[in-house]
């Protein structure tokens, strides 16, 4: 049985790379040992929409290191179960259960790695960058493709962060968010087009549609438009949104992830539009950092 510990606090939120923090829990596990500190600049992969990948990096103690090779959800109950990732069998905010950040060891946790011991926390900051970058690039391009799409609706699906019809929150199902780049996966099936969604004629013009939202996004790069994450407190199971100063308004987006700090950061972001299969459009995002 595992000991009650707090919710962990986050600074990732801030772009935080290094930290130090407290273990409080260090957890033998099939999967290789996973390390509870009580505060941490990791990011951890979230089981429940797995888009953006977990943070990589080390954790130092006097000299000596060991390798994390991901950052997870992980969570404690009140009676001391712990459990990591899919593997939490309760929803998140549920009575009884403590939400923590893991660090999953690659090997055997040294003899220094022990509870109460204060070490530090080191992100690997190539990898934040380009994964920041791509979840950036990522809510971009589905703003763009919002906006792209808005005259094939016949009724009204709701609105996006920019106030315009929202193909994205409709018809997406699966993210996947890579360094630089980001892969989205949307149905294009009957209930779409009962929703009042006009399939044919996006795909009768589809290379029009990808043309147009390849320009808008160079019109938000050329702007240069600050872009950050704010979160409503400093655990990691406080809401975290997203926020964008676009020319055309401000977006906000509930959003767990990393974020560029502006979109100078970037020389590019375009999208390509890959509609093989009649009922599921593939956009691909790429990104290229200034």
């Amino acid at each position: 049985m595992t000991a009650a510990v707090p919710a962990t606090r986050v600074t990732f939120a801030h772009g935080a790379l290094e930290g130090a923090g407290t273990v409080r829990l260090v957890e033998a596990l099939s999967g290789g040992p996973v390390v509870v500190a009580d505060e941490t600049p990791f990011h951890p992969v979230d089981h429940t929409w797995p888009d953006q990948p977990g943070d990589t990096g080390e954790i130092r103690y006097d000299g000596q290191s060991v390798r994390v090779i991901e950052a997870v959800m992980a969570a404690v109950s009140d009676e001391g179960e712990f459990a990591v990732g899919t593997d939490i069998p309760v929803k998140r905010g549920a009575e009884g259960w403590t939400w923590l950040v893991g660090h999953r060891l690659d090997g055997d946790a040294p003899a220094w790695l022990a509870e109460g011991a204060r070490v530090e926390l080191v992100v690997d900051p190539v990898r934040r960058a380009g994964l920041s970058r791509g979840h950036t690039a990522c809510h971009l391009a589905s703003l763009a493709l919002d906006l792209a799409l808005a005259d094939l609706w016949r009724k009204d699906p709701g609105a996006d962060a920019l106030g315009n019809p929202d193909f994205e929150g409709r018809a997406n199902q699966t993210s996947r968010i890579g360094e630089d780049g980001a892969v989205d996966e949307y149905r294009l099936g009957k209930s779409l087009r009962r929703a009042g969604f006009d399939t044919e004629t996006f795909s009768a013009t589809l290379g029009d549609r990808e043309a147009a939202i390849n320009a808008r996004l160079a019109e938000w790069v050329a702007s240069g438009a600050v872009s950050r994450v704010v979160p409503d407190g400093p655990t990691i199971v406080d809401r975290r949104t997203w926020h964008c100063e676009l020319p055309e308004g401000t977006a906000d987006i509930l959003c767990g992830g990393t974020h560029a700090r502006s979109l100078a950061e970037f020389a590019s972001i375009s999208v390509s539009l890959d509609l093989s299969d009649p009922q599921l459009l593939v956009m691909t995002t790429s990104a290229v950092a200034a």
